[in-house]
């Protein structure tokens, strides 16, 4: 047996060995080398684990999302106004005739293949079950089984209506790293809950690293940095890097319906707000629930500034005063369309704010 000589000198030098020079070089360009702070107490193992992970990180990219969001805080915003009352449509108070047309307008374009679902449900993974096995319903179903099989009843119902095969409503399934090996198990183990497997894709939402304050990385171990799923609002990146949009175009899909998975009693693909949808010619719709008391925690549409842009205020940054407001024509809260993430675009608007985000964020 050969023996082995470990020369303890060599490895002492080895491990008291600087970070590599032209990664602290690109790091200290974004103001982030802290992340080397604990080097020298790291293992060999270690240091080339914090190493990998930084090379990952796209830093230019995030270096110009977080000048972005730091820039912005502080800035004065235009004064927040009620939404116009011409902005919202009440279903319940349109005419049957006019339900009707929107309805069959919706499952015409639906039978047609233009329409696709996409499902949020991204985020952490202990979130993520809890939400979907733990709602407690008597039946059992999770909300993945719940959505699935309103999208079959929506199916049959167009074909019903044209008397004949439609095209599948294609759903696509947003995940992150830390629930995508999950959901697509769960799919899997359910057989897709009745839908057909090619008529489901799914695809991740990309992560972020956590920062503090100041901007800096925040390190989740010495030889890691934290990372989180980088929202809702990572959508628009994940389909386009995904490629996602280029195949949603490629199946004739026109529009999108989009919504969070914590819903249990969401319409997905609801042919009567397509129908709207398409009426109004618009790119972009949300749905909206009124508010059932000032102090509901939902955040609400409102109107920056008078005829400004529409936007969503949490309700931790409404103020109480506001929040209880009475719109004296209306015997409503002035601020009372709260935002329960149900929205519907054009393919055309996702692929606008898909490709103009990077622009943005300069």
């Amino acid at each position: 047996m050969k023996e082995m000589v470990i020369d303890s000198q060599s490895t002492r030098r080895e491990l008291s060995a600087a970070p590599p020079q032209a990664l602290l070089e690109r790091l200290k360009d974004y103001g982030q080398e802290n992340v080397f702070a604990l080097w020298d107490e790291l293992s060999q193992e270690e240091r080339g684990q914090l190493v990998r992970d930084i090379e990952s990180l796209d830093l230019p990219r995030i270096d110009r999302i977080i000048r972005c969001s730091l820039g912005s805080q502080g800035l004065p915003l235009p004064a927040i106004e009620p939404v116009p009352e011409s902005y919202v449509s009440t279903v319940e108070e349109r005419p049957p005739a006019e339900r009707e047309r929107w309805w069959k307008r919706g499952l015409k374009a639906i039978s047609e293949g233009k329409l696709a679902v996409v499902l949020l449900s991204g985020g952490q993974l202990k979130e993520l079950w809890h939400l979907v096995e733990g709602i407690g319903l008597p039946s059992g179903k999770s909300l993945f089984q719940l959505q699935a099989e309103r999208i079959l009843r929506v199916q049959r119902l167009a074909a019903q209506t044209i008397d004949g095969s439609v095209m599948p409503i294609h759903w696509y399934v947003m995940t992150s790293p830390f629930t995508d090996e999950a959901t697509r198990k769960f799919f899997e183990s359910h057989k897709y809950f009745g839908l057909d497997a090619e008529q489901v894709t799914f695809f991740q939402q990309g992560t972020l690293p956590c920062i503090s304050k100041d901007g800096r990385f925040i390190l989740e171990t010495a030889s890691k940095v934290a990372k989180a799923p980088d929202g809702n609002g990572g959508l628009y990146a994940a389909l386009k890097s995904s490629k996602l949009l280029d195949d949603m175009a490629m199946r004739g899909v026109r529009y999108v319906d989009c919504y969070g998975v914590d819903n249990a009693l969401v319409r997905v693909a609801d042919p009567t707000f397509l129908g709207y949808f398409i009426d109004k010619g618009v790119a972009a719709a949300a749905k909206v629930v009124r508010k059932a008391y000032p102090q509901e925690k939902v955040g609400v549409f409102v109107q920056r500034g008078r005829g400004g842009p529409l936007t969503v205020v949490e309700y931790s940054e409404l103020d109480s005063s506001m929040a209880s407001e009475i719109n004296q024509s209306t015997g409503r809260l002035r601020y009372c369309w709260s935002n329960v993430c149900l929205h519907m675009f054009t393919l055309d608007f996702l692929n606008q704010v898909a490709h103009g985000l990077e622009k943005d964020s300069m």
